[in-house]
């Protein structure tokens, strides 16, 4: 399921595909249904934007979600993802490694360079 997300947000980065600089956040069901995304020129922008619309449906926390990002994962980031409820981090990047340390401290799902055919698994 896992290297399904990644083809699955490619496929919808509409604005990604136009100017080839756009950042996404996705946020994915367990079963991996895509259930929103947001794209930015900045990863925060997008993360913002994607937690921003999930408040805004008033489904926060988002416990049984699994964050899709489409660079690095910053601790920037994971910590955002940690106030929305995020348990589950999957990023196409590295995570730094303040990132790493706060979704150990935080019991989080961290995996970084997510590939067709592999991922790293951080936390």
């Amino acid at each position: 399921m896992l290297f399904s997300l990644k083809e699955k947000l490619a496929k919808q980065q509409s604005l990604f595909t136009q100017t080839g600089g756009i950042h996404a956040a996705a946020q994915f069901s367990y079963e991996g249904e895509l259930l929103s995304l947001r794209e930015d020129v900045g990863r925060h922008n997008a993360l913002d934007k994607l937690i921003g619309n999930t408040f805004k449906k008033q489904s926060l926390p988002l416990g049984n979600a699994i964050l899709m990002l489409s660079g690095r994962a910053s601790f920037e980031l994971v910590q955002k993802a940690t106030m929305a409820g995020i348990r589950h981090i999957v990023s196409v990047g590295a995570p730094s490694s303040l990132a790493v340390q706060l979704a150990r401290e935080n019991g989080q799902s961290l995996i970084g360079f997510l590939k067709d055919k592999s991922y790293n698994v951080y936390s």
